[in-house]
């Protein structure tokens, strides 16, 4: 780092926009590095013990308490000595979309609290906070003087001509690209890839810049460990292109990154672009610059695949594709969120019947589908709109059978090589809110539900309720998997092609020669699998299952893998 750092930031903001003005942000970076300056962190990187919870503010309500405290008090009783990161979703002023239409980067919503709460958060978590620095609300102060006519104002948004040709342009929603507003001067179209109240913000203006790379310092100083860059890919627009992924957007990122690693050592940036494989993977940059996670979006619809279909081939096949990572970068790999499943990142992987049978078989569950627009006056799905134990419910199941499903797919999330990110309504059991939907007209609301304290610990505290059973399966799991270095985000990763109904991957940590075999059965079938077929791995050893604790001999011929049975196997030294 250092001069060396400050070099290639110069050269990046030079690159897009030339060397006067690239010279002149440059120099207003410097003063957010000198203002905002963090002691380096005492744990600069990940470890097996990294687990995120993705929760909203306010997903557990108790009432005449803020809710921020409330997720405190709840977490701390019953997640704190367990999961150690927690991924607040934007806990800002906003004004739709959930919180994804942020009013004011640098508050609080009074409704759930304020920085205070945040900070007490922070003393006990890693805190991710969200960057929703790709557009703002169209009531924010910024746009408000924008449309004002203020002089300072009038570069942060981005106007175009209605008549211009924009058909090149990538869009996730079926929603139009420009929006008509009523300016100081009269009415004026503004870029909105999102929604009419998200206005994107144009990067190539220098004040705009600099105000946001401040935004990502405050959020530093206010506790962030993890900044995640929700939909970075569209942050530079340009005619005549997709308008995503471009060069400049690449070159922002690593400037982001070089500021953030001068700043306050050991902050971690973590990428959200829900985009085919290739393309995602592409803002890890050359393994050192660019953003040290990505998400890793196609995990969660060919992980629904592979239970919908008792079939793990395509999901074998995927993970088996998956390049190495550097020694400073991982995946961040989730299988639910607060938005629904995305099905863009399974193109080329699953065909269109394929597709298909999931859009059928999630409406039969009582889930919804969302669509994009194609440009060509077709559109096709886009994202899976249900609860993720919802979605993997089959006709007929018994409570048993559902919930050893969901948590065997919950076994793939904390198995494969990344960090886990396990959403609060997975954690708790939650199924569709339809409620939610009913009330807010959004299908994305079927996994928002906001849960009262009081009844949600009365289910927990019920041993037969499936809250409890999840929870209390979920957390065991994870806390195994805390004490198997095998599972470290940057352990090897080989995926075994034993049986298309196994989901199977060796993990190998190099550093201290630690070894594990998940194998996870997709299928309602038993399956008996020769142990010879293991391809060497534990092969005539003795070896035991460190979910259950069974011990296998190492004259063990035929390993027994129940329906849905998850297992995580490593050699019995005992």
């Amino acid at each position: 780092m250092g001069h060396e750092n400050m070099d290639v930031l110069r050269h990046n903001l030079s690159a897009v926009y030339g060397e006067g003005k690239g010279q002149r942000i440059y120099k207003g970076i410097q003063d957010i590095i000198d203002q905002y300056a963090q002691p380096p962190r005492s744990k600069r990187w990940v470890d097996q013990k990294d687990v995120m919870l993705i929760t909203y503010g306010d997903s557990v309500r108790k009432q005449g308490e803020a809710p921020l405290h409330t997720l405190k008090v709840f977490l701390n009783e019953h997640v704190e000595d367990t999961i150690g990161s927690v991924h607040i979703l934007p806990f800002y002023p906003y004004t739709s979309d959930d919180g994804f239409s942020v009013q004011d980067y640098l508050k609080v919503d009074p409704a759930l609290g304020d920085w205070e709460h945040v900070h007490a958060l922070a003393v006990d978590y890693d805190l991710m906070f969200d960057a929703v620095i790709n557009h703002i609300s169209s009531r924010s102060d910024w746009f408000l003087n924008y449309l004002k006519g203020a002089p300072e104002y009038q570069d942060y948004f981005i106007e175009s001509d209605p008549s211009v040709d924009h058909s090149s342009i990538v869009r996730p929603r079926a929603s139009p690209l420009l929006t008509e507003v009523a300016h100081a001067e009269g009415r004026k179209y503004v870029w909105t890839t999102f929604s009419a109240d998200q206005i994107d913000l144009n990067y190539e203006s220098e004040a705009l810049v600099l105000n946001v790379l401040e935004v990502l310092a405050e959020y530093v100083r206010h506790g962030a460990r993890y900044l995640r860059l929700d939909a970075i890919g569209f942050l530079w627009k340009q005619l005549d292109t997709m308008s995503i992924h471009l060069e400049e957007t690449h070159r922002l990122v690593q400037v982001m990154r070089g500021m953030l690693d001068e700043m306050a050592p050991g902050t971690i940036i973590i990428t959200e672009t829900n985009v085919p494989h290739k393309d995602n993977i592409s803002y890890f940059g050359d393994g050192t610059n660019e953003a040290h996670m990505v998400y890793q979006f196609p995990l969660p619809p060919l992980t629904l695949h592979a239970f919908q279909s008792g079939n793990a081939a395509h999901l074998s096949k995927w993970a088996d594709s998956l390049e190495p990572t550097s020694v400073e970068t991982s995946f961040f790999n989730f299988l639910a969120s607060h938005d629904g499943v995305g099905l863009r990142p399974v193109e080329g992987i699953l065909n269109d019947d394929e597709v298909q049978g999931m859009v059928d078989r999630v409406k039969e569950n009582g889930g919804y589908v969302s669509y994009k627009d194609n440009g060509d006056g077709t559109q096709s799905p886009y994202e899976l709109n249900i609860n993720y134990f919802s979605a993997l419910k089959q006709p007929d199941d018994s409570s048993a059978q559902a919930v050893a499903r969901f948590i065997a797919a919950q076994t793939i999330l904390l198995s494969v090589k990344g960090v886990p990110g396990v959403y609060i309504h997975s954690l708790l059991g939650s199924q569709n809110d339809q409620e939610g939907v009913d009330q807010t007209g959004r299908y994305r609301s079927i996994n928002r539900e906001k849960l009262d304290l009081e009844a949600l610990e009365k289910e927990l505290e019920d041993a037969a309720s499936i809250r409890s059973r999840i929870f209390n399966n979920l957390m065991e799991r994870i806390e195994k998997r805390k004490g198997e270095k095998a599972l470290h985000p940057n352990a090897d990763q080989e995926v075994l092609f034993l049986d298309d109904r196994l989901f199977a991957v060796a993990r190998t940590y190099r550093e201290t020669g630690d070894e594990l075999l998940a194998l996870i059965n997709v299928s309602g079938d038993h399956i008996e699998l020769p142990t010879d077929a293991l391809k060497g791995k534990l092969e005539g050893r003795p070896f035991k299952d460190m979910i259950s604790g069974t011990a296998h001999s190492a004259e063990s011929a035929v390993l027994k893998v129940e329906p849905y049975q998850a297992m995580w196997l490593k050699e019995d030294e005992s």
